[in-house]
């Protein structure tokens, strides 16, 4: 069995933003980050030793920009199929992420007014569509992509047999990946307890570190302390009538 290496790429600032690249047999991409990402992304795997043809796969964790954003690009680039959940098509085929965005907080909803997260990005159709848990042993990699809907319908992590976990959005740093370590909502949940069953569910498989969509890998111990204090807030939520309905999945 070929170990697994998990490495960052980072796409806006240090932390803000990353994709990742998988080096098993042959390397995978995991995420897309912004548009216009795609030759940042390709130089940094070039950075890391390797050729951009030999990419097996490009596995999108979910329907938001600064995710899929430059999937397209980076599918002309390298030449690999992309895979992505097919309760997200309707966000990778319009270019456009499903509104309203959901706000978890004061930093969310300063989010949601920004134009950049409104735009349309280059559509693309995904050639591996994903609806169950996924081995992605014939792309080269010991690891399975999980189904994880709660950030978004579609949304998923990819879990490495070394218990490596790419989580997308599960789980984020605290202000967009600014305080390293401290786990966080990101700004947008389409289903907080959706997404906060899912998180314990990736948790009950003890994974050895959560390598994120937004701020520096987090340490599983401190993640699940944090998800028992998420569980009580949302139950205060929910018993206050204020946690909102799941956002409809639309393809």
């Amino acid at each position: 069995m070929s170990r697994t290496k998990v490495l960052p790429i980072p796409v806006l600032g240090r932390h803000a933003v990353n994709a990742y690249l998988l080096l098993g047999r042959r390397p995978v991409i995991v995420d897309a980050g912004t548009p216009g990402s795609g030759r940042r992304i390709i130089d940094r795997i070039t950075e890391y030793g390797v050729d951009p043809a030999d990419v097996s796969l490009i596995v999108i964790t979910h329907g938001h920009i600064d995710h899929f954003g430059s999937a397209a690009e980076l599918h002309r680039l390298t030449g690999a199929p992309v895979a992505a959940h097919v309760a997200d098509l309707g966000p990778f085929r319009s270019g456009r992420a499903r509104e309203p965005y959901r706000p978890t907080g004061p930093m969310g909803r300063a989010m949601a007014r920004r134009k950049e997260l409104h735009v349309q990005v280059e559509p693309f159709e995904p050639d591996v569509l994903i609806s169950a848990e996924t081995g992605l042993e014939d792309f080269g990699v010991e690891g399975r992509v999980m189904c994880t809907p709660g950030h978004t319908a579609g949304s998923v992590c990819v879990l490495t047999e070394e218990g490596d976990l790419v989580a997308g959005d599960l789980v984020a740093n605290s202000f967009m990946g600014l305080v390293p370590g401290r786990p966080a909502n990101p700004p947008f949940h389409d289903d907080p307890a959706g997404n906060l069953a899912s998180l314990r569910a990736m948790l009950a498989l003890n994974p050895t570190t959560l390598h994120v969509g937004h701020g520096a890998p987090l340490e599983p111990d401190r993640v699940r302390r944090w998800a028992q204090r998420e569980h009580h807030r949302l139950t205060r939520l929910e018993a206050a009538g204020r946690l909102t309905a799941p956002a409809r999945s639309r393809t």
